[in-house]
């Protein structure tokens, strides 16, 4: 096999030995996103200092602070959540951000500024061929022998100092950032005390749906099958002398009954607990779930060790109704389920091709989902966008 067939059937491995270029251009990638947001960063503290006054007022300062938040996390590639209004670390980030914005983006301004002028300087030596422009290797430049290899040099170093220089600084401003306008203890433990509550109501409510939906099929469904059975033994036993042929033929709809009401039972009992769970455990309850799902549905499950009994029906009754849901509403013509664990966490993703367009705030099953979810201080995320795809993913502590 040739250098030509290494490249083409395996260019990932070549790109790997080969490395140089590839790191490369990450670390000058990651210097120009770097500088890209120290500029920005500049931007905004001269646009914080000169807006001082309106910037000031709470609600304002909130949604500029939260927007600063978002872009630092996604520079240092954290997930930062919404957090309460805090007026004083607001004030605080504003004073710290013009500190700290101005000097920083200057720095990355003046880095990548000197890197894209160094080549039309370059160019251009001919104009002033006694003026010493290039901001590394300053010297008079006489030729295009001179021009040439020290506008490679300046570019070289430039580029280096871009590289080094850029990023760290960068993310010490971002993590800066955030620590600001990170949530006190205080706010920490309030907005968890709020959380805890919320969830407290919702699981009461869950509760009390729950229970009357189970009074409910056993009164209308299994009960009156019960006291329709009673009435035709007790005719049955009435006229069992008289007429013993019309007797047996009430025994044996007595006995037909019998086993509707026992089928039924069963069903009610499922919706309690899935007896499949007991008997399979969730990676085998979920594989027979998903072959007889409405749309073909591929299955991933990896290793998921022990699983609290209460965590494994909340993730058996997502899929369920999540799988319920494509066949019934989503057009879609081919589902996927993938359950993972990654240490004490369980994460399920149903995902289909459908039609999108799932909202857990319509009151459907998504929302009863969404609730016993939070039951467990687990999350539920839904990415529905009208023409689809829609990815639900299900999070619950299993430790």
């Amino acid at each position: 096999m040739g250098p030509s067939t290494v490249l083409l059937h395996d260019k990932g491995k070549a790109r790997q030995v080969l490395g140089i270029p590839g790191a490369a251009r990450a670390r000058w990638l990651k210097a120009w996103r770097s500088g890209h947001y120290l500029m920005a960063t500049s931007v905004s503290a001269a646009v914080t200092l000169a807006a001082a006054p309106l910037l000031c007022l709470p609600s304002l300062a909130q949604s500029w602070t939260e927007q600063h938040r978002r872009r630092a996390g996604a520079l240092l590639g954290r997930s930062v959540e919404p957090r309460p209004r805090a007026a004083r670390r607001n004030l605080a980030w504003l004073v710290t951000q013009v500190v700290t914005g101005l000097p920083s983006g200057a720095l990355a301004l003046v880095c990548l500024g000197c890197l894209f002028i160094t080549p039309v300087i370059t160019l251009l030596w001919w104009a002033y061929p006694t003026a010493p422009w290039l901001p590394v290797v300053s010297v008079p430049i006489t030729g295009w022998s001179t021009a040439v290899p020290l506008g490679l040099v300046n570019l070289v170093v430039l580029a280096a100092l871009a590289a080094i220089v850029l990023p760290p600084l960068a993310r010490a401003h971002a993590r800066c950032c955030l620590a600001v306008l990170a949530p006190s203890p205080a706010e920490q433990l309030g907005e968890r005390v709020t959380e805890l509550t919320r969830t407290r109501t919702d699981v009461l409510q869950a509760h009390g749906a729950e229970l009357r939906r189970i009074e409910r099929d056993l009164h209308d469904g299994t009960q009156a099958r019960l006291v329709a059975i009673a009435m035709r033994l007790a005719v049955a036993g009435e006229s069992f002398s008289d007429q013993p042929d019309a007797a047996a033929a009430l025994v044996r709809q007595a006995h037909a009954e019998t086993e509707d009401a026992m089928t039924e039972l069963r069903s009610v009992i499922r919706t309690i607990y899935p007896p499949v769970l007991a008997d399979q455990g969730l990676s085998g309850a979920l594989s027979t779930l998903t072959t007889r799902a409405g749309v073909p549905t591929r299955i991933d499950i990896g290793p998921l060790g022990e699983i609290p009994a209460a965590v494994e029906a909340v993730v058996y009754f997502a899929v369920t109704e999540a799988l319920a849901n494509v066949a019934r509403h989503s057009r879609a013509t081919h589902a996927s389920v993938r359950v993972t664990r990654n240490g004490a966490l369980l994460c399920a993703q149903i995902a289909d091709n459908g039609t999108g367009e799932a909202d857990a705030a319509r009151g459907s099953g998504l929302d009863g989902m969404r609730r016993r979810a939070a039951a467990l201080d687990g999350t539920m995320k839904i990415s529905s966008p009208p023409g689809g795809p829609t990815n639900i993913t299900v999070e619950l502590p299993c430790a």
